[in-house]
């Protein structure tokens, strides 16, 4: 094996121009998937975080049907045991309750169609960043105040301003319809079209109050220390909550939508991973069998005099390795320090673009990532390429007779 080792490395270095070559596409190929996944997943976290903090959470308890049919009487009651269980789960950041509904918001002769949302701004605090994404004026601070805050184009459909009342009209949970009078103190601004255009936040009581849901809520919204923690944690919760009427939904299942554009650009970014892995295949492939079909006088005398077709067939598939791993090589370190580069410093898009990003709900900024298995997936998936690449001259030289390769011109 020592002999084989000293001869493949003498043999790739006959030609360093062509090695040179193979080298630096194999580098530029690992180098091109590396940051190419890295800001994909990167962007992909970022703006998962950014959506999950923003209003929805990491995991949702609610009822089993209300995600298919969010309607009022898909309600429960949060009972001790399960808030206890929630907090006991050492990856649980914090947790809060919600009511949700739609009714009717007037303000003098204008009124607009709404989504009711009922929090507790003390527990939503340590949640979301929803009471972060004021626009104009400010949340209110309790759950039983009379005041609301609305997304800044609803306020603007109204033609209402800070500190108009305005008179939300819904049907309760028992049927009978209800109306209450609020005092509009903020607004919000949140880039998803959904809650700047329909949504109003009020009080968890009045909300109660308002729907006819007496201590009564539609989901708790869990947040943890992590994104990668969700699966765990849901596995918890399922084995410690005994209420068969409940179910646990991670921020995929709460956002399918949200879920399958990523999984789109993915789709795309892997196709052109292929393509990228695809080129080196030829290239490795044209470097092997170049240097082969060069030797095929030499490898003939060095079967003549009692050399296996074995050991001269494992001589390439060495030669492949040495020009591979190099590249390889080389192709991680540079894709690292780019990728960090590019968490250190995001790009970030504006003018039109990044409105446009916005507007689906997007943060308008490239990010990157240095997870260890966008690195393992990428060396993994071009070795592979290189080796595959390299079995038609390992099939030439075994199957290579010594008078026929001596002849060989």
């Amino acid at each position: 094996m020592q002999l084989l080792i000293k001869l493949a490395w003498r043999n790739i270095s006959r030609n360093k121009r062509r090695l040179f070559l193979t080298l630096t596409a194999i580098t530029f190929a690992t180098l091109a998937s590396i940051i190419m996944r890295g800001v994909q997943l990167g962007t992909y976290a970022v703006n998962i975080r950014n959506a999950v903090n923003i209003f929805t959470g990491y995991l949702q308890i609610q009822q089993k049907d209300f995600q298919k049919n969010p309607s009022l009487k898909y309600n429960f009651t949060p009972d001790e045991l399960t808030l206890k269980e929630v907090k006991s789960v050492s990856d649980v950041k914090g947790f809060s309750e919600r009511i949700y509904g739609d009714g009717l918001i007037s303000f003098r002769d204008n009124s607009a169609g709404a989504a009711i949302f009922g929090i507790n701004p003390q527990q939503e605090r340590r949640v979301t960043n929803i009471m972060e994404r004021i626009h104009e004026g400010k949340f209110f601070d309790t759950d039983t105040t009379n005041e609301a805050v609305v997304g800044y184009t609803l306020l603007e459909n109204l033609k209402a301003k800070i500190n108009d009342e305005i008179v939300i009209l819904s049907q309760g949970s028992d049927g009978s319809l209800g109306n209450l009078k609020f005092k509009i103190t903020g607004t919000i601004k949140t880039g998803m079209q959904d809650i700047d255009v329909s949504a109003i936040f009020i009080g968890l009581e009045k909300a109660q109050e308002l729907l006819e849901l007496k201590n009564k809520i539609h989901t708790i919204v869990i947040t943890l220390n992590d994104l990668n923690d969700i699966e765990e944690v849901k596995g918890e919760l399922e084995q410690r909550i005994t209420n068969n009427n409940l179910k646990i939904l991670s921020w995929d299942e709460l956002m399918p939508e949200f879920k399958q554009s990523i999984e789109l650009d993915n789709i795309g970014g892997i196709f052109f991973l292929i393509i990228l892995i695809i080129i080196v295949a030829f290239g490795v492939l044209n470097t092997v069998l170049m240097s082969v079909m060069e030797r095929f006088n030499e490898f003939g005398i060095a079967l003549s005099i009692g050399m296996s077709q074995i050991n001269l067939a494992v001589l390439v598939v060495i030669e492949t390795f040495f020009i591979t791993i190099p590249g390889i090589i080389l192709g991680n370190m540079i894709g690292w320090v780019i990728n960090f580069y590019i968490i250190l410093n995001p790009i970030e898009i504006g003018s039109e673009l990044g409105q446009m990003y916005e507007e689906y709900g997007f943060l308008p900024v490239i990010e990157s990532s240095v997870n260890y298995e966008i690195f393992i997936n990428t060396d993994i998936a071009i070795l592979l390429t290189a080796f595959i690449a390299c079995f038609y001259p390992f099939y030439r030289v075994y199957k290579l007779e010594p008078l026929k390769g001596i002849r060989y011109t």
